[in-house]
């Protein structure tokens, strides 16, 4: 079992496209998972589509797929809640409403927002946590909460914390384009929006940190 960790989208479903394709060339028929780490919306050109390529993997595959809330998502949320309109446009709402037709958040497809709403904050398997943002190394995984899990940086990132299990996220994009690879943690935000590549990490059963990088531009 092959098990491929996705980073922040941010609205290209462009390039979504082109990494899913790899994916399946490079499985070659093997049983495989998808793990999204999490905003696949704002800033991009293409929120609604990117948000439509993983629900419809999801709905075809609901054992085989996860898709992970981020901060991104969550903001939307807030949006549609009548709180927070403005930090979401300044985060990069204004092309989420645009790819779906609409200018106000309460316009935004019921559907939508209900699969919004129902995404986990985290995800394990026998040798990995997966996460948005990060983990309150005080509290470990499963006891931190839905806001560190969406949102934290500091001192997750420098802590190098022993979580029991390594941990595969996303949300800081790299300044380089290249995903950091630690022996605890795992960043797969290559900043896809800003000009890097869109990254996923290949994972088996054998260890926890990646095994190989697929980057597509």
């Amino acid at each position: 079992m092959l098990t491929y960790a996705i980073g922040d989208i941010h609205g290209r479903a462009d390039r979504l496209a082109r990494l899913l394709a790899r994916i399946e060339a490079h499985r070659a028929g093997r049983p495989r998972r998808l793990v999204f780490l999490g905003d696949a919306i704002d800033r991009g050109p293409d929120s609604a589509g990117a948000v439509a390529m993983v629900r419809d993997l999801q709905a075809r595959e609901p054992d085989s797929v996860t898709c992970l809330m981020g901060n991104h998502e969550a903001m939307l949320l807030d949006a549609v809640a009548g709180t927070g309109l403005d930090l979401w446009r300044l985060n990069g709402g204004g092309p989420t409403l645009r790819s779906y037709g609409v200018t106000q958040p309460c316009d935004l497809p019921a559907d939508v927002v209900a699969w919004i709403a129902a995404l986990p904050t985290l995800h394990g398997d026998a040798r990995r946590w997966y996460v948005h943002g990060g983990l309150d190394p005080a509290r470990g995984a499963e006891g931190s909460d839905r806001e560190t899990r969406l949102w934290m940086r500091e001192p997750f990132l420098s802590a190098n914390h022993d979580f029991g299990r390594h941990v595969v996220h996303g949300h800081t994009p790299t300044r380089d384009g290249r995903p950091e690879l630690l022996a605890r943690r795992t960043n797969l935000d290559t900043g896809a929006v800003f000009g890097g590549p869109l990254t996923a990490g290949v994972f088996t059963g054998e260890q926890g940190p990646p095994v190989e990088v697929l980057a597509v531009r």
